[in-house]
């Protein structure tokens, strides 16, 4: 008969005390600073923050990372290296009636010297009156505040609250954390499922690592999914993942990261790092008319008449998609993509109407020239609205050579000076061409 013993592979809890039915994930949380894997950044050896834990000064903490990363788990690995009372909190499912007991109970525990870190996870769900009502509590040492989440605490947490905290950014575990988390978890007999290390194919092993995107929770449950199912090959897994949660969150942080690698990717004249970016913006669930308009707006701004046909390109794939919707329309999204990528680059329409812009801003404007005003009415012919304007279509080229569209007194400017690239080379030598011949018929004059 089995021995219920603790530490007994049939005992209902772990040596920790964690309950054996308990999820995978939940059982191998690291129990010490030295058993969180990826973030030797903030938890190295020597690091600023490692020595303020190791010596029990701890300031409060701002845990910013993607889900998966350990923020939870280092602030329970915090309470226990430092011995306080952890009291998690969740800013989704609690107010402020529950987090003044917290705050209560605290005080009072703090008066037989027992000391609290209040665990507040997704602290940007809290409005601004909620974050304030923080502020004394931290100020005068009845709680240690650690709050985590998964958008930029630039933006989300307030500043007064902000200004009192560090902030630590947690990273994704990269392939080989991954990897070394579920070999462990495969064979540790106290808080794994204590089989063989063979026990699964290489093939799952490395798709469990691959479609886990850095996310040791994920890879965790799925291990222990696979492992359930019989999981035995790729394919299963992912039929168990159902699809690669791919990281992104279409109302944060993450939605203006990777537009901002697409876009950049597309300056970059880099197709295929663009379609990548592109593709995970579809996988994320993005408006698709959003992309668009981003596209146009680089088609415009990076692309400009060096090529002009990106405009039209990307003009048309916003029109496809509004039209066609998704997924479909996912597929001009990519030509338009692709194209504005591999073409020729030129920002600079862009860069002359911000000088245009920046000088009107710099001067007062001057009145419109008499001969470049409209005459709809015979009193402003009659006061020379129109007198003395050249048509150019009647003169040789279609260029009326000394005709001149500056207001008075004020010296011509250049704003737009076209690049060598692509259709501009043309569009160049053609302005090139015209300065001279208006040069020519000044000097005539």
């Amino acid at each position: 008969m089995p021995s219920d013993r603790q530490g007994s592979l049939f005992s209902p809890t772990t040596e920790a005390g964690v309950p054996r039915d308990a999820p995978l994930a939940h059982r191998m949380r690291p129990r010490s600073l030295d058993e969180i894997l990826g973030q030797d950044h903030i938890l190295g050896p020597g690091r600023p923050l490692r020595r303020l834990i190791e010596s029990d000064r701890l300031p409060t903490l701002i845990l910013w990372g993607p889900p998966g990363t350990g923020k939870t788990t280092l602030a329970m690995v915090v309470a226990r290296t430092t011995r306080q009372h952890f009291v998690p909190f969740s800013a989704v499912t609690g107010g402020l009636p529950e987090l003044r007991k917290i705050l209560d109970e605290a005080r009072k525990a703090r008066r037989t010297g027992e000391r609290t870190i209040l665990f507040l996870d997704e602290i940007h769900r809290f409005n601004k009156a909620q974050q304030d009502a923080l502020l004394p509590h931290v100020e005068d040492g009845t709680i240690t505040l650690i709050g985590a989440t998964t958008e930029n605490p630039s933006f989300e947490v307030n500043p007064a609250l902000r200004s009192r905290a560090r902030i630590l950014t947690l990273r994704l575990l990269d392939t080989a954390h991954i990897r070394r988390i579920l070999e462990t978890a495969l064979v540790d007999a106290d808080r794994g499922l204590g089989l063989a290390p063979d026990a699964l194919s290489a093939e799952v092993l490395d798709a469990l690592v691959t479609y886990s995107g850095g996310d040791a929770r994920t890879a965790l449950s799925a291990l222990e999914s696979a492992v359930q199912t019989n999981a035995a090959t790729a394919a299963d897994v992912q039929d168990l993942l159902q699809k690669q949660a791919a990281p992104y969150d279409k109302a944060g942080e993450n939605h203006f990261d990777v537009v901002s690698a697409l876009i950049k990717s597309i300056r970059g004249s880099d197709p295929d790092a663009a379609l990548h970016y592109l593709a995970r913006m579809i996988e994320g669930g993005e408006d698709p008319l959003f992309i668009a308009r981003r596209l146009v707006i680089a088609a415009a701004e990076d692309i400009g008449n060096a090529d002009p046909r990106g405009l039209m390109i990307a003009t048309a794939a916003m029109q496809a998609v509004h039209q066609i919707g998704m997924p479909e329309g996912r597929i001009p999204l990519a030509q338009a993509t692709a194209y504005l990528a591999s073409t020729y680059k030129s920002n600079a329409a862009y860069r002359a109407i911000d000088a245009a812009l920046a000088d009107l801003r710099e001067h007062p404007a001057p009145p419109v020239p008499l001969h470049l005003r409209n005459a709809p009415t015979r009193l402003m012919e009659s006061l020379g609205y129109g007198a003395g304007y050249v048509y150019p279509h009647d003169e040789p080229g279609n260029f009326a050579a000394g005709q001149t569209y500056w207001p008075a007194g004020m010296t011509p400017r250049r704003y737009y000076q076209p690049t060598e690239n692509g259709e501009e080379a043309r569009i160049r030598k053609r302005l090139e061409d015209w300065s001279a011949r208006r040069g020519e018929a000044s000097d005539n004059a």
